[in-house]
Order: C-alpha cells, then structure tokens, then sequence
C-alpha cells in the first residue's frame, strides 16, 4: 500500500503583452501511486465514489475513456523512451464526482526513484485533451535547474495562440511540489505555476479543502470563465477554436 499525498497549494496565472492579466488562486491536487493500491482515508475514493476520488477513465487517453497508467507506458515505449519502474498520477480528484483538470502530470520515476519523464496532460473547456512529453534529451534525471520545451500544437484558451511554444520546469520534492510553465507565443504569452507543500492527505485535510474552495473543480471552471471574461472587457483578441491535433502526444 502507497500513502496519497495532498498538495493544497496555489496557482499563478500571468499574461504578459499588449493585454496584460494576472490572478492568484488556492488549489488541491493529489499525488498518488498510479498502479499500486493505496491506502487514503475514508473520504477518499479510488475508482470508487467519495467525497473526493481519483479514477483512471479520468486520465491516460481521451476525457472520460482513460486508461490510466496503462496509457502511459504505451506513449513512452511509442516514443522508444524507457519503461519507468514506477508512475504517479498529479491530478486534482473529482470532488462529489466532478472532475476538470487544465492540466495533470505523470511522473515516472525509474528504480532509483529519480524523474526520467513527465507528460503534462493538457485539457480544455471545450472537452479536448492533449498531452506533452517532458525529458532531457539525454533522458538523464529531471532536476530543478532543467528547463524543457515542446512545441505549442493544443487550443487551451480564447484569447492565446495556439502557435508558439512551451517551457517546463519541475522541482518536485519530498516535502514540496514545484511547477512553471511559461508559454510564448508570437505578441505575449502566459506564465503558469502551481506551488505548494506536499502532506499525506487526511479526512480533516480533505474537508478543510472543501470549505475553503468548495466545489472543487466546478470553482476551477467558473474561475476560468471568469478570468475570460475579464480578458474580454480588456479588450484581448477572441480566437476561435480549430480542430485538435491528430495525436494524443507530442514533444
């Protein structure tokens, strides 16, 4: 049995160019064994219904038809990178069974438990998903200090390109979890950050979560249309959505 850890930390959200934006806001995510049994509290569910739960149909593959960490050892070995010893799931949990995530990451870890490849799961309002290979080029472990890049091909929001490209930096502690992601597209971009102590998750921490942001991620959507609304009262360009890219996965 694995323990789930409970990261109650904040994200920060900064748009940079012509119209600027910027918003700070507490969030929950949970950091779990994605194919060993865990052991969580009462409250917490695992493929089950719970006050707030964690479900593989929620991950690894198309929204709503996961497959879980099945999936990711299929990505990896389709892109000839090593099979990991183990995976964790970085998600936040359904809460009273409803699930948005804007983006989840799998960590694999290799034998000596050091980060060889992490996949940022990317979701949008409008129900499409893709996903981002992060690792060195030389595949050596994943460190603070590393900054790794993919190419931009995903519609996340209205009022961004689609074109440009993204910079990934973990720090990813015992105690603590640490992630930047900085978009640059053409005029602008965005800077995103999720931040936060890394605890064994409780009862009392589960419940603490719900009163201080209740509704889990019902609050995460409508904060989202909020801040798009904002945009659009600044003035910001409104793009519309294109076609998803073809592939799951890209780098």
């Amino acid at each position: 049995m694995t323990v789930i850890d409970h990261i109650a930390g904040h994200t920060w959200h900064g748009r940079k160019g012509a119209v600027e934006n910027a918003f700070r806001y507490g969030i929950d995510y949970v950091l779990l064994d994605a194919e060993a049994p865990v052991t969580g509290p009462r409250l917490f569910g695992r493929n089950r219904a719970a006050l707030a739960s964690v479900r593989d149909k929620d991950h690894g593959g198309a929204p709503g038809d996961g497959r879980g960490a099945a999936w990711v050892r299929e990505v990896l070995a389709s892109h000839d990178l090593p099979a990991p010893h183990r995976i964790e799931l970085l998600a936040q949990p359904r809460i009273l069974g409803h699930v948005f995530n804007p983006v989840s990451f799998w960590i694999c870890r290799d034998a000596q438990d050091a980060v060889r490849v992490i996949i940022a799961e990317v979701n949008n309002t409008y129900g499409d998903r893709h996903s981002y290979l992060c690792h060195r080029d030389d595949l050596e472990p994943i460190t603070a200090q590393d900054t790794m890049s993919a190419a931009k091909i995903f519609y996340v929001s209205p009022f961004q390109r689609v074109e440009g490209s993204y910079e990934f930096r973990f720090d990813l502690r015992s105690d603590r979890i640490g992630i930047w992601i900085d978009f640059t597209g053409g005029n602008g971009g965005v800077i995103a950050t999720l931040v936060g102590p890394r605890k064994p998750l409780t009862n009392a921490g589960l419940l603490r979560a719900c009163l201080r942001r209740p509704f889990g991620s019902r609050r995460v959507l409508t904060l989202i249309h909020w801040q798009a609304l904002k945009l659009w009262w600044k003035g910001a360009r409104f793009r519309s959505r294109p076609e998803p890219p073809a592939q799951e996965v890209s780098r």
